[in-house]
């Protein structure tokens, strides 16, 4: 019969650890080196990422703008015992040569917002989004009343519907 050798039987030769250490120590060194690159701004980074000092900062003038502020409107939402109201209030952006003129408008500013804003819907108001459509369709309507180019935006700075 054949002998067999009790030690080679025994236990099979371990595996080495070395490899899995040195895996896991380059793994640690490339993440601490992708970290200090981001971080530094050598990666992803914008070159002018150092600290300014505020001398050195240079500020633009703001636009030669001017804000006309509106009377507020109350306007009767639905009819009957469950009626609601809304209250909005609001200010026109416009370019400071066209003040006065905006000024001077101003009563149709109100007629039209007035109008335009009894006839939307309650359900419509009450839409999460509304305000930005609303405010948009707004704007293109003043736009239109004081001629274009003398209205740059219209800021909505009360909308409360009780």
């Amino acid at each position: 019969m054949a002998e067999s050798d009790p030690v080679a039987q025994a236990a099979p030769a371990k595996k080495s650890k070395i490899p899995l250490f040195a895996g896991l120590g380059a793994m640690l060194l490339l993440g601490v080196g992708g970290f200090y690159a981001v971080f530094s701004g050598l990666i992803l980074g914008s070159p002018s990422a150092a600290p300014v000092s505020p001398e050195s900062v240079v500020v633009a003038d703001l636009p030669d703008i001017a804000f006309v502020p509106m009377e507020p409107l109350v306007i009767q939402l639905g009819t009957g015992v469950a009626a609601r109201h809304l209250l909005f209030r609001a200010q026109l952006e416009v370019a400071k040569p066209y003040e006065a003129q905006v000024i001077l408008l101003l009563p149709r500013v109100m007629d039209v917002l007035n109008g335009y804003l009894r006839a939307v819907e309650v359900a419509e108001i009450e839409d999460r989004s509304a305000l930005i459509r609303l405010r948009a369709q707004m704007l293109r309507r003043v736009q239109i009343v004081t001629g274009e180019g003398r209205v740059r935006n219209l800021l909505v700075t009360e909308f409360v519907v009780n």
